[in-house]
């Protein structure tokens, strides 16, 4: 089992930037790929980014690369979604997700995570 909290979120201006981390606890990371997701009020879950916890090796939503950045630090095992010139449009609750053996071409699947977190609020006011 994979225990994940995540923490960070809060009230930004539009333009601004946030922060937000995962941290794991419980099943050893290896092998795992950790992955971002938000979802707002009335939309479906939508896929930020993911990565492999031992290469490093990253995957991006086409729509929010450039923007969002996700990175770990294996020695706090805490992955991070780092946010830039966020508009209202990106409030939503943000969760992190876990799962094992996931091959690249479905590292955007929820359903292929089987960890998962609370979720953090980030509001974006304009």
């Amino acid at each position: 089992q994979v225990q994940l909290v995540e923490s960070g979120g809060g009230l930004v201006q539009a333009g601004g930037s946030l922060r937000i981390s995962c941290s794991a606890t419980g099943r050893t990371l290896s092998n795992a790929a950790v992955g971002w997701f938000r979802q707002a009020p009335g939309k479906d879950r939508e896929f930020i980014a993911a990565l492999r916890w031992n290469s490093g090796h990253t995957y991006y939503s086409d729509s929010l690369k450039g923007r969002f950045t996700i990175s770990r630090d294996r020695a706090k095992n805490t992955v991070y979604l780092d946010m830039n010139s966020l508009e209202p449009e990106d409030t939503a609750v943000y969760t992190c997700a876990a799962g094992y053996g996931i091959i690249v071409s479905s590292m955007s699947s929820g359903p292929q995570y089987a960890y998962w977190g609370q979720g953090t609020q980030v509001t974006v006011s304009s």
